[in-house]
């Protein structure tokens, strides 16, 4: 599943194609034919992203939401088609396309979300209520989220998977963040100490808009480095990240020699060291 960089990045993506500018809704899937019927037509206004869930916002006071899930893509790419007079449905179709947005100069196909759905304004912040901090919103850990884990049993490696407390976090920070920190996961989040729950989302804060702007979850300090030092240079700083333990199970741990194992926590696989995260 995309972690929230992903549609942090998307939301730019979709904003610099169709912010300020009169947009074809259509659904040739069919699955959101009514809705796209509603906007068609109508000025797009602009896109973000919270944790995994992107709005698309639009004039009259609605919302696209969606959730891309396990499976959805929501591509958006230039084309010129449209400048010859060509309508929407003319051009080019892969897949079983749930929504098309198409304007003089760009189309997004979106494909496979678990949901695509037109809301009100007020339903979409009814929507993110229901999120956690996102650290791509908030530099500070909202103390409100502190005082929930200050409470919570649940395991430190489960509570940073729900969305309703940190929003955005996928199991490949999870891994290497707690990995990096030296967390065993199943250690109860109220038994983590403020300090390192500050260290957690200090590194999330810096970490994840790298990953917006690269396309990559970097963790490694060389990774990061590097990757930087490329962006300063006007590249893309996409490296190939190296990770500790992230799907490295049977394989030895860089920082203790120990044997990486995989389990599974809160529903998807957890990779960590036995040997160090203690």
């Amino acid at each position: 599943m995309p972690e929230g960089h992903t549609l942090h990045a998307l939301a730019g993506r979709v904003d610099a194609a169709f912010a300020g500018t009169a947009v074809r809704f259509s659904s040739p899937q069919g699955r959101f034919a009514g809705s796209a019927a509603a906007l068609d037509g109508a000025r797009v206004e602009g896109a973000e992203a919270h944790g995994k869930h992107l709005a698309i916002r639009v004039e009259g006071a609605r919302v696209v939401h969606v959730h891309l899930g396990l499976f959805g893509r929501f591509s958006v790419r230039r084309h010129r088609r449209v400048d010859r007079g060509e309508a929407p449905t003319d051009l080019p179709l892969t897949g079983q396309v749930r929504l098309r947005m198409v304007n003089r100069t760009h189309v997004g196909d979106l494909r496979g979300p678990i949901v695509c759905e037109l809301v009100t304004d007020d339903g979409w912040e009814e929507v993110r209520s229901g999120l956690g901090a996102d650290p791509l919103r908030e530099e500070r850990l909202p103390d409100a989220v502190l005082a929930r884990l200050a409470r919570s049993r649940r395991a430190v490696g489960a509570v940073l998977m729900d969305q309703g407390l940190v929003a955005g976090v996928g199991n490949v920070y999870r891994a290497e963040l707690l990995h990096r920190h030296g967390l065993d996961p199943h250690t109860p989040a109220r038994e983590v100490p403020q300090r390192v729950v500050h260290e957690l989302w200090d590194d999330l804060v810096r970490l994840m808009p790298l990953g917006v702007r690269t396309g990559r979850i970097l963790v490694a300090d060389d990774d990061v480095e590097r990757a930087r030092t490329l962006l300063a240079d006007g590249g893309t700083g996409r490296v190939r990240p190296a990770y500790a333990v992230y799907r490295r199970h049977g394989r030895t741990c860089p920082r203790c020699g120990g044997t990486v194992v995989k389990e599974t926590m809160a529903g998807r696989n957890l990779f960590w060291c036995p040997g160090c995260q203690r």
